[in-house]
């Protein structure tokens, strides 16, 4: 795909993000899709198109903005017991792996170029991930220049491939001890009941200093 298959608007929104920290900060200050009237799966086009996204609609995203930076189109899938998973785009910068992330859970956006392995950086989301059913229970990587079907990138309909094939790949076991997921969930349940209509900011979790 080529700037010229792009429409002006899009080349204009291309051009001002060049690095991944701005294309956080684009990502971040797109309105959050609730999916109110009915589940979608919007490409970049779409995205950028609506000002909104949720966390694969972000994710797809994001990985066409870095792939216009030189990063190869790869997703990170985070399996969830309760069949919720998340998901964020990756990046690679001097040897470190860092992700780009769009979610309602401050805890769950991106990360800075810091981990040394892909099993590093899915574990800075095991924490965070703990609310009243979630739990990472594996973790595994996607390269969108093998998906087949829609376009991802700039299809006008929902593009439903990409998430099947998150579903079918083979995912790495990451699992925290029983006894650590329960003193985070309690951690979460007290947090939200002196806060019900928020989410823990991101300095609640350890690995806060690493997150955007």
């Amino acid at each position: 795909m080529t700037l010229a298959d792009l429409t002006p608007a899009e080349r204009r929104l291309v051009a001002s993000l060049r690095t991944p920290a701005q294309v956080q900060r684009w990502l971040a200050s797109l309105d959050y899709n609730h999916e109110a009237g009915a589940p979608s799966l919007k490409s970049f086009r779409g995205v950028a198109r609506h000002k909104s996204a949720h966390c694969l609609e972000g994710a797809l995203a994001a990985a066409f903005l870095l792939a216009r930076q030189g990063h190869p189109p790869l997703l990170l899938d985070l399996e969830s017991d309760d069949g919720l998973d998340h998901v964020v785009a990756l990046y690679r910068v001097r040897g470190l792996w860092g992700a780009v992330g769009k979610s309602k859970y401050p805890g769950l956006m991106g990360r800075a170029p810091a981990y040394r392995t892909l099993r590093a950086l899915a574990w800075s989301y095991v924490d965070p991930f703990v609310d009243r059913t979630g739990r990472v229970k594996g973790y595994g990587v996607l390269d969108l220049r093998e998906a087949e079907g829609p376009d991802w990138r700039r299809a006008t309909g929902n593009v439903w491939r990409v998430e099947r094939d998150l579903y079918a790949m083979p995912h790495r076991r990451l699992r925290a001890s029983d006894a650590r997921h329960e003193r985070w969930k309690q951690r979460y349940l007290a947090w939200k009941k002196e806060n019900p209509k928020g989410e823990p900011p991101v300095g609640f979790y350890p690995e806060g200093a690493r997150m955007r």
